[in-house]
């Protein structure tokens, strides 16, 4: 029997307010997904917890496509394959859920094949397949991170601490939205004084999201992005509008519809009232310092260990 690899990966919140396509804060919501390579020459998925009997489960699911494909990038073509995924991350909800599970399938590939990718190499591919890096960056380094691109759409990235008296609570509705109809309503130019307006808070940003939260209101204020999809998420743009009029720092999570609320410690229980009365559900959730973790398992050994990971 093949050895088994695990891997845990963290949710996402990309953008923030203004730091669209560049900021990126992981949530202590995670994903657990073990793949071991098989002798059946069958691809198999099996799925407990979020997506479970709506998402594929051969190998046109995200995580099993993506373990083939960075397989045969290392060398090795993949014939046999099961995986097993308990799922936390809501799907489609701005949460970076694909992101997790590109970042999940590369490093178990990495993994299987002993090909032991760099952190760089990795942030590479998971760029390439997702086609921007924020939430793959935030998802592999932990923590709040900035990514960018450089001229020949290389990814950068850097991680840094949270402030210990922030707490993001999030809003999530019912609804889900796909990425790329959200960035499809994004117009391609934007007003010059729109732009500096972005430029500055986004700098404001990272300043309260590691120094002063005191800057958190007037920091996540946007005109590059939630404006225009605004019409895609009218109630989640209610509810934030709700949340900034008692002076609680909201934005859309990502590409939307979730509601992120960065609050400090005496804002949480409030918080979490006014997103619990707008119907949405209210989740208080961990900034989470680490990103990806993986773990290797003995040949035969059964996922106790994962399951220790999970508690």
């Amino acid at each position: 029997m093949s050895r088994k690899v695990s891997v845990s990966v963290p949710a996402t919140s990309a953008n923030l307010g203004p730091g669209y396509d560049a900021l990126g804060l992981a949530l202590e919501i995670r994903d657990f997904v073990t793949a071991t390579f098989t002798d059946d020459n069958k691809v198999t998925v099996n799925i407990v917890g979020q997506g479970a009997g709506k998402l594929p489960t051969d190998e046109t699911h995200l995580i099993a496509k993506t373990i083939i494909d960075a397989c045969k990038a290392f060398g090795t073509e993949v014939t046999g394959l099961h995986v097993e995924c308990k799922n936390a991350i809501p799907q489609g909800r701005g949460l970076g859920s694909s992101a997790a599970a590109i970042v999940a399938g590369l490093i178990l590939a990495s993994e299987l094949t002993y090909a032991r990718a760099s952190e760089d190499e990795l942030l590479q591919m998971a760029n390439a397949i997702e086609g921007h890096p924020d939430n793959v960056a935030a998802c592999l380094l932990g923590a709040l991170t900035i990514a960018w691109l450089e001229s020949d759409n290389k990814a950068n990235s850097v991680s840094m601490n949270v402030h210990e008296d922030i707490f993001p609570v999030l809003g999530i509705p019912q609804t889900q939205l796909d990425t790329h109809k959200a960035r499809g309503l994004i117009p391609e130019n934007i007003a010059h004084v729109d732009a500096a307006f972005n430029a500055g808070r986004c700098a404001l940003l990272v300043a309260a999201m590691i120094g002063n939260p005191d800057f958190l209101l007037e920091a996540t204020q946007d005109k590059l992005h939630q404006p225009f999809r605004a019409v895609a998420y009218h109630e989640s743009m209610e509810l934030i509008g709700v949340l900034r009029e008692a002076g609680i720092a909201a934005c859309i999570s990502g590409a939307g519809p979730t509601v992120i609320a960065l609050t400090t410690s005496d804002q949480v229980a409030q918080a979490s009232e006014i997103i619990a009365k707008s119907g949405f559900t209210s989740a208080p959730v961990a900034v989470a310092d680490l990103g990806a973790t993986t773990e290797v398992l003995d040949s035969g050994e059964s996922n106790s260990a994962l399951e220790t990971n999970e508690n």
